[in-house]
């Protein structure tokens, strides 16, 4: 149906180089990133874990908002947050964990119910499918009046 596309031109080492992200949409365009950036202080530059939180949370979001209306309850507001933890296991870089925490404002739901929306949204983005089988995807629900 759809598809989209990112590329990213990379100089130098890992330790001393550097990449700019270049995105079919232009959205992303002249990010850059680096090692250094990536695993110490980001200092205005993103990483792929910062990425990936952000198309994490922003499918969650869309297939919450989607859950919730097919229900009859359309949210008047989500926000959503995606952590993404890179740590080493093993002695190799690895994505460890999501952790995906969801506030929303949904007019005549109630926790039980918006909790198994936002379940429904999680086993079905299509982020969390691409990861299925990865790191573990903790979820937290917060519903407010």
């Amino acid at each position: 149906m759809t598809e989209r596309h990112a590329e990213v031109l990379w100089q130098g080492s890992l330790a001393t180089g550097g990449g700019t992200i270049t995105s079919g949409s232009g959205a992303l365009d002249g990010q850059e990133v680096s090692w250094p950036r990536r695993v110490e202080t980001p200092e205005g530059k993103t990483s792929p874990e910062e990425l990936i939180a952000a198309a994490h949370a922003s499918c969650f979001a869309m297939a919450l908002s989607h859950g919730l209306g097919s229900e009859g309850t359309p949210p008047q507001r989500l926000h959503v947050t995606a952590s993404v933890t890179l740590d080493q296991v093993d002695g190799a870089f690895t994505i460890t964990t999501i952790d995906l925490t969801v506030r929303g404002v949904v007019p005549g739901a109630d926790e039980a119910a918006f909790r198994a929306a936002a379940e429904g949204a999680k086993a079905g983005c299509p982020v969390s499918k691409a990861l299925a089988g990865g790191p573990a995807i903790t979820l937290t629900t917060h519903l407010d009046s």
